[in-house]
This record gives structure tokens, sequence and C-alpha cells, in this order.
């Protein structure tokens, strides 16, 4: 595996552990590489509400290194039903539970391998 993929696994998974210790359902990491252009891995996520979804984008951001996390683009803010965070390599998507099943990302993006969370 290349180094930058290695690093962009690396950043999959601490947002992985960061959502599931903000109690995030459902946690889904997509190998993109052969089907997107826009990112190399997916993370896709769900939460229960508003606040929840605020709470994991903010853990996500805390945990990672201090120079990625200056990078962080995030769209989507308190009161939003989804929140993606573009972390270099990784597009995370932060859903509300029914505008995640309304979309299906992971129905739509059914080609992609699925990585294990942890390594």
């Amino acid at each position: 595996m290349e180094d930058w993929m290695k690093e962009a696994m690396a950043r999959a998974r601490t947002a992985a552990a960061a959502a599931e210790e903000k109690k995030a359902a459902n946690i889904v990491l997509l190998d993109m590489r052969e089907l997107s252009s826009i990112s190399d891995i997916f993370m896709i996520c769900g939460a229960a509400n508003e606040r929840q979804i605020k709470a994991v984008a903010d853990e996500i951001a805390e945990r990672l290194d201090p120079a990625v996390s200056r990078r962080i683009r995030r769209d989507g803010e308190f009161g939003s039903r989804w929140v993606v965070m573009d972390l270099g390599g990784v597009l995370v998507h932060i859903f509300l539970e029914e505008e995640r099943e309304r979309l299906e990302l992971e129905k739509l993006w059914g080609d992609a391998p699925r990585i294990p969370a942890k390594a």
C-alpha cells in the first residue's frame, strides 16, 4: 500500500473511532479509489439528532493531527441533517439516520469495497 493511502486509512480509522466514541450509528468505511475521483475513502455514519451530528464532527476534528485539523473543510453546521468533512483523501458523511436512509449512499456506492474500521 502506498504511503499516501496508509495516511488516508489512518485518518479514516481515527475518524471512525471518534464517531464510535460519540455513539454514531452504523459506521461504514468505503474504498472509493476505483470508483470516484472525489476521494479515496468515504466514511458514513448516522446520528440520532443534530446535536449528535455536531458532537461527532467536533470529536473527529479534535482527534486528528493539528496539521490535518487546520485543513479540514466542513459543510453543514448545527441544525444540519448532514455534515460533510473533507479530511484530505477521506470524505466523512455524518447523517441524521432518516436522511441517511433516504439518500442511501451505501447503496449508490454499492460496488465500493468495505474497509474494516479497525486495523
